[in-house]
């Protein structure tokens, strides 16, 4: 018997060129290489619809995302609020296929009784209320409106994670959610299904790179913040050229990048120039101010790039720790990035990391799990 399944997803999950849509983007093509019949829901922020998804989709439907004071709610969070969508209720009420929610942020129909008996899990990209609070804390005060509303969203999230706990299978990225989840939200099924990613074969070459790089979507605080202190604490000492490259960076960066004679800012470049540059770079500089579950950006600067200088916040028990040079004040990022701006990347270092990663290209192994997990559920969790 055929399976069919509902994803949503927070936004349009193609292109692939940033963290958030490529756990959604490998989820959907997995399912449809083992035979699932994808039945694929986007809200849509600006990204406009994409032909590439109808390959792997039975079927693709497009949302108007909310703005403005029409999603303002005393209690549910804004990016929960932002994307309720009555049409898209209806739309799942037409059949009973399982229906796998990409994110909190999708989660509004989980409050609407008319889903209490049906199969629906959410894959949890964040622990989300921590990730608002550490954001808030990661503000500057000159930035006074974005603090509060990371503040308030935070608060809003906490209370609201904790009223769906009970209500659907949660998919964590990482054992250290999947802990939090059961011991502070009291979520009573909750599993660690790592994420779905495109990488197929490690791409490094070896040899010496001509810059240093950091690379991200720049509309997101977070990355902002952590290109404007690599500028203003480690490339202001030291004169190596570098890289920053993203998606939609703002005045504010562009102003902070001009301050800096030895540094260039590349905004919204190609799938194919973000690989370039990531292939290019001698160093691959990623520091983070905010635990997440599992970088992308990290991942995607190992599987192609050469050194890798991080902080101990951005391997945050993910595995690749020995595969990186870990740094913990702008000093030791400054020796690390010294030393090893001449060094060759060798093909000792390249066999060692190729052994690192080979566990994030088990692809196969993680789609038969997920799909267990979708049309067994109850039978095939495991406490």
């Amino acid at each position: 018997m055929e399976k069919h399944i509902h994803i949503v997803s927070s936004d349009v999950p193609y292109p692939i060129d940033y963290g958030g849509v490529i756990d959604v983007f490998c989820t959907v093509k997995a399912l449809h290489g083992a035979g699932v019949k994808v039945h694929l829901h986007c809200f849509d922020d600006g990204r406009g619809q994409q032909p590439e998804l109808d390959q792997y989709c039975a079927t693709v439907h497009y949302y108007q995302r909310l703005t403005g004071h029409k999603c303002i709610s005393p209690k549910l969070p804004y990016i929960v609020a932002s994307r309720s969508c009555n049409q898209l209720r209806e739309k799942l009420l037409e059949d009973n296929y399982p229906i796998l929610l990409e994110g909190i942020h999708c989660t509004y129909l989980l409050n609407d009784e008319r889903f209490n008996n049906r199969q629906t899990l959410v894959r949890l990209m964040n622990v989300e209320h921590e990730y608002y609070e550490q954001l808030c804390k990661t503000t500057t005060v000159l930035q006074p409106l974005k603090k509060i509303y990371y503040h308030h969203e935070s608060r809003l999230l906490k209370n609201y994670e904790k009223t769906i706990a009970d209500k659907a299978m949660f998919l964590a990225l990482s054992e250290q959610d999947v802990a939090i989840y059961r011991q502070k939200l009291h979520a009573r099924k909750v599993v660690c299904l790592p994420p779905m990613l495109p990488f197929t074969s490690v791409e490094t070459e070896t040899g010496i790179g001509c810059f240093c790089l950091y690379h991200g979507n720049l509309s997101v605080a977070e990355n902002e913040e952590a290109a404007i202190w690599l500028l203003t604490n480690i490339f202001n000492k030291i004169d190596v050229p570098f890289i920053i490259a993203g998606k939609n960076p703002s005045p504010r960066l562009e102003r902070e990048v001009n301050l800096h004679g030895h540094a260039c800012l590349i905004a919204n470049p190609s799938m194919q120039e973000m690989h370039d540059l990531i292939r290019k770079a001698q160093i691959h500089v990623l520091p983070s101010f905010c635990r997440k579950s599992r970088s992308v950006k990290l991942l995607n600067a190992l599987f192609g790039g050469r050194h890798c200088v991080v902080n101990p916040t951005m391997v945050n028990n993910s595995g690749v720790e020995t595969a990186c040079h870990v740094a913990t004040t702008a000093e030791a990022f400054q020796s690390i990035i010294i030393q090893l701006y001449h060094q060759p990347f060798d093909e000792h270092e390249l066999l060692l990391r190729k052994e690192i990663l080979a566990p994030f290209m088990n692809h196969g192994q993680l789609t038969r799990q997920l799909i267990k997990l979708v049309w067994q559920g109850e039978a095939s969790y495991e406490r």
